[in-house]
């Protein structure tokens, strides 16, 4: 189904750049001035890449200066050293990985870039934990088996900053341990030769937001620079390794992990075509793309990089499959990770079905965190169903297979996943329930963690209780929002387009992919097809396609829908969500369907209304009634809209009267109120207008300040309870009336 939940938010129209700006940008990226005043300008202003010079490395990383790895850690200058001695008493050395596409390609770099210095694999040898047998993180049994190979030196990577237990017992094996990690730090320091974590620089840091792949890389490179004499491949052969794992992994992309995307998809569409890896190249033609998007990653290699583990539990393979140049042995992986993943889909619409069902049964109204379990789920597919559930449902959500531990039937043990939504800090709520764990790890926004299936209930209740505690805001009517930054029509969609928004990849975290907003469109040649594995197989996974039409453009425009089914279309026309994207396979354009909602005509924009009349005249009441049921604009969007008449008259001046105001927004006196209490602690300041006195007349001056997420929602918040209240009665009294009526 669609979900209805998500509240459409598109970007304010604020006084963008100026004309001389624009004719900068047009030049600098060879764009037509009508281009960059419609589409590119518009989002470099609103993402806040508003001087020149930055963007010349934003738009070309040949003009980037990327930070020396030595910035990266003060420990750095320690575990160059030591490698560099291992390298000179023969000793052996272990990789440590973890068994997601960061943590894969974290290691194939260890495994490549340390080749040189240790011979394979008498010297040099890596370890993966299994997914499904296996936590994240390091464990005593696989310490014991490298400690009778000899391992003298362990090097972990994506994962070891918190396992200080574990990094002690390899210390009492014999082992000297250098972490490379990005996850969260631990208040007490392992007894490591060096630590190599990001997050131990500030936030604002180039370097602050690098995954597991690219730290493993920073210290490769500084190895390569102390004994440059040795490697006999250069060191940007690693680069497409890389950029798969900084995309698939969803950091920020900004500063060095831009920089380091961008020249790492360079080396994977070159290096895909001349076949030097060859089953990166066998994965790039069964999905048919050619590896220089950052979607090439996102929806091509990284799914299937990760999908035997997920289906198997095997991690070990995707080393294999990213590092073999025996093309007879890399094809066979690869076409073992397509089949996996067509499997995978298959199984993660199954769970994500019965975790909707399991569900319905709860109460949102009181239930904060979404916690489900269930024995027969696959521990591999949790934490994408648990990201789908988060993102629909707008709360944190972890999901656990609960199973009977192998050497004490006794002990029912639940594994599970855990993501996170609004800028809540995960790990902070999962650690304050550390007690009742057995294992955990992970980030602010992922994790993963075991207990005791007794101590499920505890857990549940624990955890809701903390995220009341932390954020009294959190409740049944938060809502997600979908951010849309431009709105067209179908007849601008294709090349011109495409090639604008193109100069703004690699798109991540902090620089989304556009979305574009399309009104009043209908559907034709709408198809459905299952999804067939490489055997011929059919899945539960299901694709709509389709063309899109509207008044612009009679002839449509092509689209896709995954995980939909063909009855999801409206019939009627609709307002549209999309993201542009290019079909390699057909060399067509076409549109990614995100949502879709019915059309009532300006029912839905969000935009701060920013006339310089400020008119509120309109061509029917801002709400309205549609079969029988009442229109109204969500709270967020009243709000985006109180913001922005604000910015308005606190720039230009003027003022305007209480009860236009009230009118244009739809809401009372007294909520109005409430709004400009808020509006005054964003900064702004109520003053009087300028020829009469009366309080009726309302002017806004000073400058607003841009506080945190979280302060900016409990800000907002008593506006936007007003107003659902308000919505509460209204709907409740045009209930009321139409029962009567009948």
């Amino acid at each position: 189904m669609v979900d209805a939940q998500l509240d459409w938010i598109l970007a304010p129209i604020e006084q963008g750049p100026d004309a001389s700006w624009l004719k900068a940008v047009a030049e600098k990226t060879g764009c037509s001035l009508a281009a960059v005043s419609h589409w590119l300008g518009p989002l470099l202003w609103q993402r806040g890449m508003r001087s020149l010079t930055d963007l010349d490395g934003f738009l070309d990383p040949d003009q980037y200066r990327p930070c020396r790895p030595f910035e990266l850690s003060p420990d750095m200058p320690q575990a160059v050293a030591r490698l560099v001695q291992a390298q000179q008493r023969d000793e052996k050395v272990a990789i440590w990985g973890d068994f997601d596409a960061d943590g894969l390609t974290a290691t194939a770099v260890l495994w490549e870039g340390l080749g040189p210095f240790f011979a394979k694999p008498d010297q040099l040898r890596y370890r993966i934990p299994n997914r499904f047998t296996e936590s994240h993180g390091l464990s005593r049994a696989g310490l014991d088996d490298l400690a009778t190979w000899g391992c003298q030196l362990l090097v972990t990577c994506d994962t070891g900053s918190t396992a200080i237990a574990e990094i002690a017992y390899a210390h009492d094996l014999g082992m000297d341990v250098i972490v490379t990690d990005h996850h969260t730090l631990p208040e007490t320091r392992p007894p490591v030769v060096a630590l190599i974590n990001p997050r131990q620089l500030p936030s604002e840091h180039p370097l602050a937001d690098l995954s597991g792949v690219a730290v493993a890389y920073k210290l490769v490179e500084a190895l390569y620079g102390a004994l440059p004499e040795v490697p006999s491949q250069p060191l940007t052969q690693l680069l497409d390794l890389v950029a798969i794992g900084l995309i698939a992994d969803l950091v920020n992309l900004r500063g060095d992990c831009r920089y380091l995307a961008q020249v790492g998809l360079r080396t994977l569409a070159r290096q895909a075509k001349q076949q030097l890896r060859p089953g990166i190249s066998k994965l790039l033609e069964l999905c048919k793309r050619t590896g220089d998007r950052p979607s090439d990653v996102a929806f091509g290699l990284g799914p299937r990089i990760n999908a035997v583990s997920r289906i198997h539990g095997d991690a070990s393979f995707g080393v294999r499959l990213l590092t073999s140049r025996d093309r007879a042995e890399a094809k066979d992986l690869a076409l073992e990770a397509e089949l996996a993943n067509t499997r995978r889909k298959a199984l993660q619409a199954s769970v994500l079905a019965e975790a909707e069902a399991q569900l319905a049964q709860l109460d949102l109204a009181t239930t904060p965190v979404i916690v489900l379990s269930d024995p027969q789920w696959s521990p591999g597919v949790l934490g994408l169903v648990a990201s789908q559930l988060a993102q629909t449902h707008g709360r944190p959500t972890l999901l656990f297979q609960t199973e009977v531990v192998p050497d004490d039937e006794q002990q029912l043990m639940a594994r599970g996943s855990a993501r996170s939504v609004n800028q809540i800090d995960l790990y902070s709520l999962v650690q304050a329930q550390a007690p009742l764990l057995q294992s955990f790890g992970g980030h602010p926004f992922a994790a993963g963690l075991t207990l005791s299936v007794e101590n499920l209930p505890l857990f549940t209740a624990g955890i809701n209780r903390a995220l009341r505690s932390q954020h009294p805001q959190a409740n049944a009517s938060s809502q997600m929002s979908l951010q849309i930054d431009l709105e067209v029509t179908v007849a601008e969609l294709g090349r011109d387009l495409f090639k604008t928004l193109k100069l703004l990849e690699p798109y991540g975290m902090g620089n989304p992919v556009p979305r574009l907003l399309l009104k009043n469109v209908g559907f034709t040649n709408v198809w459905e097809r299952a999804l067939r594995d490489q055997r011929g197989g059919k899945q539960r996974f299901y694709q709509v396609t389709f063309e899109l039409q509207d008044q612009s453009n009679a002839e449509g425009f092509p689209g896709h829908w995954w995980g939909h089914r063909r009855d999801e279309l409206p019939q009627t026309s609709c307002d549209v969500v999309i993201e542009l994207d290019v079909n390699m396979a057909r060399s067509q354009y076409e549109a990614r369907l995100i949502d879709l909602r019915p059309h009532v005509a300006d029912a839905v924009d969000s935009r701060p209304i920013i006339q310089d009349d400020l008119s509120l005249a309109q061509s029917k009441p801002p709400s309205s009634l549609a079969n029988g049921t009442l229109l109204l604009k969500s709270p967020a969007q009243i709000w985006q809209e109180l913001v922005g008449v604000a910015k308005y008259l606190s720039r230009t001046g003027k003022t305007t009267r209480r009860d236009r105001w009230c009118q244009r927004l739809d809401i009372s006196d007294l909520a109005l109120d409430i709004g400009l209490a808020s509006l005054q602690q964003l900064g702004f300041c109520l003053v009087n207008g300028a020829e009469i006195s009366d309080l009726d007349e309302l002017g806004l001056r000073g400058q607003p300040q841009t506080p945190p997420p979280e302060d900016y929602q409990a800000i907002a918040q008593p506006f936007l309870a007003a107003i659902q209240e308000e919505q509460f009665r209204r709907r409740y009294f045009c209930s009321a009336s139409s029962s009567a009526q009948k």
